[in-house]
């Protein structure tokens, strides 16, 4: 297997739908198509800077996607970077796809002047969970929404 990471292009819509399809099949979600059509647009769009996505690649074909958004923060000059959605299609689980993607993310926002990454997962996402344990660091929030 070879893995190579990319940012998403605007060629890659029919591929991203479906990996994004299948990440939201496992928080039994589903999206209306307008909101597929419209975060595909602003993943690719120069007009939204602070929302951005990677694609992961195997020997050319897509087995994983990352989307982050930079957004600002009350407590450090600089914006904060929230890793919103991170999979990888089950036949490339086990193979560093995960850790590459998130890697990725770190680089990019390191570059962008961005060293704060977080991100949220489900507590029964035990598999996922492994990775980010030794990628990340726990935090004690719990998240409430409205």
């Amino acid at each position: 297997m070879t893995i190579t990471i990319r940012p998403i292009q605007t060629g890659d819509k029919p591929k991203w739908t479906t990996l994004w399809r299948d990440y939201l099949a496992f928080y039994e979600t589903t999206l209306p198509d307008t909101i597929y059509n419209t975060t595909f647009s602003r993943l690719c769009s120069p007009d939204h800077p602070d929302q951005n996505g990677f694609l992961a690649l195997n020997n050319g074909n897509p087995v994983g996607l990352v989307h982050y958004i930079y957004h600002p923060h009350n407590w450090r000059m600089e914006k904060a970077c929230y890793l919103q959605d991170l999979f990888v299609a089950p036949e490339a689980r086990g193979m560093g796809v995960g850790r590459k993607l998130i890697e990725a993310v770190y680089a990019q926002a390191d570059a962008d002047g961005c060293p704060s990454v977080y991100w949220l997962t489900q507590d029964f996402n035990a598999e996922a969970r492994k990775l980010y344990d030794r990628i990340g660091t726990l935090t004690p929030f719990i998240k409430y929404t409205r």
